[in-house]
């Protein structure tokens, strides 16, 4: 009986296809790519038309002899890693890997991993894609000549350990421009008038001044610009008439959104689950790769999860419309499936993102999924069932009322038929707009006609400012990738952590905002590299890899005409771009200790003021500008009595504050410079250590806790112990724990236990 090898990247993958093929197949999995180009050199000969110097990645030797052992007791080979560009490259990379073991190399692509989809698949095998190779290696080597080229020059100029890269500093630009408009806003006043009217008596409503003469007033040329003119309309219309304009009665009709492709499946999870890029795509990849259902083993949930195609295929459809004509009714269901364009960007290789199963429903699995992940295959398969349903339907009525030269509107609106909105609604993201609303969906109007005079109740006065762009969230930052053509499907989650790992950003509030690192290395590569920044040369660039795989443009011309201008940018960047690193500024603010020049410089965690005489003097602190500019010293606190005694030399310690916090130092400084880290009060948990729980900061910045006796103990924590017994399962501390989704407060360190007391009713109380 003939055998086969399947070789996929993942184990949970593997586990998956073994469980629907059987023995007839041997599947084995390579864990992601074998190879790669080297970590610490270029590895690209670009004196040799940029041919690539791969090499085997760490620990991947055992993987590659097994696949080559494996390979030689079957007839056929099937590479079956993931369907896109960095799938080709594996399956590129294993086939070169296995070239001499002479055996036939055939390409599958699974879609979803269903019985029905693997088995189809593999009938329908074919070659490896060359051109798709070649795309992902001339984006691989693309990478890798800007990075590992302008990197060292940061080193440099900068600091060490900073990254530039070809698509993540054009986001960090982004995020830096908005930021930059958000500073040069300026607020400008505007008013509102609105008019608190009835007929005859109940309900009152309220209209709001939509036009003066011909003008909207909502427009900027027409708006109420200020208290004095707010007020005189509102003096003007005392004892004026009320009356019906106009009445119109719409019905509208809401329709549902296309199923999800990657970037709105992002959107979707950020907004309404608040899961990051990166959570999101590793929840979706674990569903696409199959989770055990109990009896039935490792079973696929959703189809492949990067994709920018709102396709569906015609079987998905059918079964979807069957489930929504059986579980919610003939009103329910449309007369045919309702088809979506997509983009005219889009690749279109894959099917939108859906469940595998339609009659998977959420209930069903839930037994067998962890929470956030039950979360997620809930909204995918709640978006891609209500994708095929009928549209919601409305009525929205409109009332116009003159008032001398003035006129009011209101609008209100009755839902008739729930339709998809039954089951999802899409969520949308603030943003930020200076428009005034009328009233919402719930307004309850009174029935009027057109000549009606209407009693008028009071007229109110607001005053209201326009508001700036608002700062990116996860997902605007996605759509704006997405709507400017920066990156694609499989590359938005490692953008957005990228450049949160490079501390280029960070995320406060749920919202990007660049640190002071952010801005300056933003600067320098946009004032040195404005094509390797410039947004739209990054797209245009994506949409040349996108012909590379259409096979229309050959990879090594992109290179060709890429390196040429890049090379003489570089080489002129190297000569001009100024040390910040080297660079002092002197201020007027005098060191306390020595009476020298305090003088700006840049360090590992940003701008700090040091004294010029350093290392004779190393006095050092923070600082802050003031809205001219200023440079203000933050001040200094005085230290804390402790009520210990300096164990080097008997002198009172006291806790002072350092860049990184609080800790204990001896009060006898600079005499005696010793200095011990805080304690917590917690002994150490690890059985027969007699040390104690201490708190520490990392070289980042971060504060940890750890024993104080390591190395011996390396127990450590990144949550604060707090000496308080749990009362559930008597563990000997808590962990105190503050963030914004959860609250202040404490848990036990035992998972099982799940002890919880939360504390921000006893913050109040204080």
């Amino acid at each position: 009986m003939s055998k086969s090898l399947i070789i996929v990247e993942s184990p949970a993958k593997a586990r998956t296809l073994q469980r629907y093929l059987g023995k007839a197949f041997d599947v084995k999995a390579s864990v992601g790519h074998i190879r790669d180009l080297p970590v610490k050199s270029l590895g690209v000969d670009v004196e040799h038309d940029f041919q690539p110097k791969y090499e085997t990645i760490r620990g991947k030797s055992k993987v590659i002899s097994d696949l080559k052992s494996a390979a030689k007791n079957v007839d056929d080979v099937y590479l079956a890693p993931d369907p896109d560009r960095e799938g080709e490259a594996i399956a590129w990379h294993i086939a070169h890997a296995l070239k001499n073991i002479k055996k036939p190399i055939h390409r599958v692509l699974f879609h979803e991993l269903t019985k029905k989809a693997i088995l189809k698949a593999i009938e329908g095998a074919t070659e490896i894609d060359q051109h798709k190779f070649e795309a992902q290696q001339a984006r691989r080597i693309l990478d890798r000549l800007v990075g590992y080229q302008i990197s060292p020059l940061l080193w440099d100029k900068v600091r060490r350990g900073l990254s530039a890269g070809r698509v993540q500093s054009v986001a960090v630009r982004m995020v830096c421009e908005r930021e930059e408009a958000i500073k040069a806003f300026t607020p400008v006043e505007y008013w509102s008038v609105m008019a608190r009217l009835q007929k005859e008596g109940p309900p009152l409503f309220t209209a709001q001044l939509d036009r003066i003469g011909k003008k909207k007033v909502d427009k900027e040329s027409g708006r109420i610009k200020d208290e004095q003119q707010a007020t005189a309309i509102v003096d003007e219309l005392q004892g004026a008439d009320f009356v019906v304009s106009k009445v119109t009665r719409k019905e509208k009709r809401r329709f549902p959104s296309p199923p999800f492709i990657t970037s709105s499946m992002q959107m979707d999870a950020n907004r309404k689950l608040r899961f990051s890029a990166k959570k999101t795509m590793t929840l979706a990849q674990r569903l696409y790769e199959g989770i055990e259902l109990g009896s039935e083993g490792p079973t696929g949930l959703i189809t492949y999860m990067r994709t920018d195609s709102t396709r569906i295929n015609d079987e998905a459809l059918g079964q979807v419309r069957d489930h929504i004509g059986r579980e919610f009714g003939a009103d329910f269901l449309p007369g045919k499936a309702n088809i979506y364009k997509t983009s005219k960007s889009a690749q279109d290789a894959h099917e939108a993102i859906r469940p595998t199963d339609v009659s998977l429903t959420p209930e069903r699995v839930a037994p067998f999924l962890e929470k956030d992940m039950l979360k997620l295959y809930t909204l995918i398969w709640k978006r891609f069932v209500a994708s095929q349903m009928t549209p919601a339907v409305y009525d929205q009525t409109a009332i116009f009322i003159d008032a001398k030269k003035y006129q009011f509107k209101t609008t209100g609106s009755i839902m008739r038929f729930l339709g998809f909105l039954s089951l999802y609604a899409e969520s949308v993201e603030e943003d930020g707009n200076n428009t005034v609303t009328y009233g919402g969906e719930d307004v309850i109007l009174p029935p009027v006609n057109e000549g009606d005079v209407l009693q008028m109740q009071g007229l109110e006065r607001k005053q209201h400012f326009t508001q700036p762009p608002p700062r990116y969230t996860e997902a605007t930052l996605v759509k704006a990738l997405e709507d400017n053509g920066v990156g694609r499907p499989s590359t938005y989650a490692a953008i957005l952590s990228t450049i949160q790992d490079k501390e280029y950003v960070v995320l406060e509030a749920r919202k990007f905002a660049p640190t002071e690192l952010g801005v300056l290395v933003n600067d320098l590569l946009v004032k040195h590299f404005p094509a390797i920044m410039d947004v739209e040369f990054t797209a245009s660039m994506e949409a040349e890899l996108d012909k590379v795989e259409g096979g229309t443009v050959a990879w090594l011309k992109i290179l060709r005409d890429f390196y040429a201008p890049f090379q003489q940018t570089l080489e002129l960047a190297k000569k001009e771009m100024k040390s910040v690193k080297r660079s002092a500024t002197p201020t007027d603010i005098k060191c306390e200790q020595c009476g020298g020049t305090m003088m700006i410089k840049w360090g590992r965690m940003g701008e700090f003021l040091a004294c010029e005489n350093y290392p004779d003097c190393k006095s050092t602190t923070d600082f802050k500008r003031d809205a001219d500019g200023k440079v203000i010293p933050k001040q200094k606190q005085e230290p804390e009595e402790s009520g210990e005694v300096c164990d080097k030399c008997g002198s009172p310690m006291v806790y002072k504050h350092g860049r990184f916090g609080r800790f204990l130092a001896c009060s006898a400084y600079p005499k005696c410079k010793n200095i011990k880290s805080e304690s917590t009060g917690v002994k150490c948990p690890e059985e027969g250590c007699p040390g104690e729980i201490i708190k520490k900061v990392s070289k980042r910045g971060k504060v940890f806790y750890s024993c104080d006796q390591y190395p011996k103990c390396t127990f450590a924590l990144w949550d604060k112990p707090v000496a308080q017994v749990c009362p559930e399962c008597g563990s000997s501390y808590l962990l105190e724990k503050k963030t914004k989704k959860d609250g202040h407060h404490l848990r036990c360190p035992d998972k099982k236990c799940g002890y919880r007391k939360d504390l921000d009713e006893e913050d109040g109380a204080e």
